[in-house]
């Protein structure tokens, strides 16, 4: 069975594939259609982001198909960059500029003010048009400076305070355990194996 991930970012396909390891779907990625069109972000949430990329792909290749939508809420600046995080720094941006400009709007901010959490929802579209989403929530904090050298986004910064470390000092099975992609693509991952079972 193949699962076609509504994305186009490296960086993401390898954590979603890490997290599907095991189940019996052969993993393809939007840029694999040439006919997919992108999809412009325009919902004012996570789930409703999501769900647009997730029914865009499925209209296109009528297959399983899986995307998610991300954001940083950081609560000195008010749950900003939210939504946007992808685009924080403008339509120009980069995980650099992105970076950047988080550390430079939490500058002078005292550590007790610099709580955040990663949030993540992923939605799933059936062959059949059915769909189902699943989220997932990670606390932490933010640093004033990088550390760490893996990862991608605003992991150098975010400090994850069970862990001891920035998502950017973890390993990809490590961060999967306790990162919000993970745990939302935990709660996918048995959505998909429910559905794979029903289906044989």
């Amino acid at each position: 069975m193949q699962l076609v991930f509504a994305s186009r970012n490296r960086d993401k396909i390898a954590e979603l594939s890490h997290a599907l390891e095991g189940l019996p779907l052969e993993v393809r990625e939007a840029a694999d259609f040439p006919w997919v069109p992108d999809v412009e972000e325009t919902g004012a949430t996570l789930e409703e982001n999501a769900l647009l990329k997730v029914r865009a792909v499925h209209a296109a290749t009528h297959a399983l198909c899986l995307a998610d939508d991300t954001g940083l809420e950081v609560d000195a600046l008010d749950g900003a960059p939210g939504v946007h995080s992808a685009r924080f720094a403008g339509p120009d941006q980069s995980y650099e500029k992105n970076l950047e400009k988080l550390i430079r709007l939490l500058e002078g901010c005292p550590a007790a003010r610099r709580t955040a959490r990663f949030r993540t929802v992923v939605a799933i579209a059936f062959p059949d048009g059915r769909e189902e989403t699943a989220d997932g929530v990670c606390e932490g904090l933010i640093l004033d400076h990088r550390q760490g050298t893996g990862g991608f986004g605003y992991d150098p910064v975010f400090y994850h305070p069970e862990s001891g470390k920035t998502f950017a000092e973890m390993g990809l099975k490590e961060k999967g355990k306790v990162s919000h992609r993970g745990l939302a693509m935990a709660r996918a991952r048995e959505i998909l194996a429910r559905w794979l079972a029903e289906s044989a």
